[in-house]
């Protein structure tokens, strides 16, 4: 029988401190982008100021909030990218494959595409797309009704979303 000494031990402490590192590169967070939000706006006064800058608030908000929903990687696609993938209003809010191409050149598992659509002034939808980059295609669609235009309207929306986001990845 062998017998064995201290030195041929590696001690306890190595051994954990190993498997914390390694556990920690283990379970990477999900990568996701999210497209900046487009105004789809059919009041009898379409595209105000005030609304193409609440519409503009979506995207930060809604990163914000699936920030703080999980353990998520924001990942920020450049808006000149987005555009010159975008071949025309609502081109990548239809075509999920290409929504998902995009988001996987800049390596992200997830793409959230939306709109605000503005039938009118008393309510509006926010509609969003969450699509896997790895198997493009629909997951998952979200439409949340906004009563109003306040500013607590939008987050609570916001956080609405982010929270069937979060429910959605981890399902899946």
């Amino acid at each position: 029988m062998m017998k064995l000494t201290s030195a041929r031990l590696i001690p306890a402490w190595v051994i954990l401190s190993m498997g914390l590192v390694f556990s920690g590169a283990a379970h990477a967070s999900v990568r996701i982008a999210v497209l900046n939000f487009e105004l789809n706006d059919i009041t009898s006064m379409p595209y105000t100021p005030d609304e193409l800058v609440r519409t503009a608030t979506f995207k930060p908000l809604l990163e914000q909030a699936i920030s703080q929903a999980g353990d998520y990687e924001i990942i920020h696609i450049n808006i000149n990218e987005q555009a010159a993938a975008n071949a025309g209003f609502g081109y990548l809010f239809k075509f999920h494959d290409d929504a998902a191409a995009l988001a996987r050149q800049w390596n992200a598992d997830w793409v959230v595409v939306g709109q605000h659509s503005k039938p009118s002034f008393l309510f509006s939808y926010l509609m969003a797309y969450l699509i896997n980059v790895k198997k493009p295609g629909l997951s998952e669609r979200y439409d949340i009704e906004l009563k109003g235009t306040h500013e607590k309207v939008t987050r609570r929306g916001i956080d609405a979303l982010a929270k069937k986001i979060h429910a959605a990845i981890n399902r899946m």
